[in-house]
């Protein structure tokens, strides 16, 4: 398995409207694509992503921590944020806060060509270091811990972190799947077969070919290829 970039991370919330005007009024995205189920926003249609899924509320946390993008200039992403919001600054450098329905954001200030690009989504993970490892054979990287101190791997410059914390098995999950770009959906088909990793779904899109696989601790993980024809913006 090789995935080459982390594509977007997919969430299922109740009202996914309120948490869009957020991150397009405060966070340098635009709506790349709406349809009945879902919203995707991003600032740049072939960078990280966010997709809203519609879903019946409440959701519960589960597995996901938060989801952090990546800026050249903390303070001035800092600026654009409401008076209001209550931050949690843990480190030099990054900046957290809570949104509704448990959609917990952050942003961390570090070189980038494109501003507000995903640059770590934090995992719970009942044995983080364990967990990490099991990442290793769905084709992510090994990578020194972060300035967080978690275990973490790495796919195209940017993380999935795994924090200490009990990720359950809930019956609404606020994290629908995390997905990463590959170049071929159907060479991982076969190496998913290979390697004996379950197969939750294949999704043959207009734009996209998907397969979603069952990764460590029940969370699904998307390799999406984009086809030809993709050319959203």
């Amino acid at each position: 398995m090789n995935p080459t970039k982390l594509d977007h991370v997919a969430y299922w919330v109740a009202d996914r409207d309120p948490i869009a005007d957020f991150v397009t009024a405060h966070l340098g995205m635009h709506v790349i694509d709406r349809t009945e189920r879902f919203t995707l926003l991003g600032s740049n249609a072939r960078r990280g992503k966010i997709t809203l899924f519609d879903a019946d509320g409440p959701r519960e946390r589960g597995a996901l921590g938060h989801v952090a993008f990546r800026v050249s200039d903390l303070a001035a992403a800092l600026a654009q944020l409401p008076a209001s919001l209550e931050l949690d600054r843990p480190r030099d450098g990054e900046a957290y806060f809570e949104l509704t329905e448990g959609v917990r954001l952050g942003l961390v200030e570090a070189a980038t060509d494109v501003e507000y690009d995903l640059d770590h989504v934090a995992l719970l993970s009942a044995n983080p270091e364990e967990t990490a490892a099991a990442y290793g054979s769905l084709g992510f990287a090994s990578a020194p811990p972060g300035p967080s101190g978690a275990p973490r791997v790495e796919v195209g410059g940017a993380w999935v972190e795994f924090h200490p914390g009990q990720p359950g098995a809930p019956e609404k999950p606020l994290l629908n799947h995390l997905a990463v770009l590959v170049d071929s959906a159907d060479e991982h088909i076969a190496a998913a077969n290979d390697l004996g990793v379950e197969i939750d779904d294949v999704v043959d899109a207009p734009n996209t070919l998907a397969v979603f696989l069952w990764g460590p601790e029940r969370v699904r993980v998307e390799y999406v290829e984009h086809k030809p024809t993709f050319s959203l913006t």
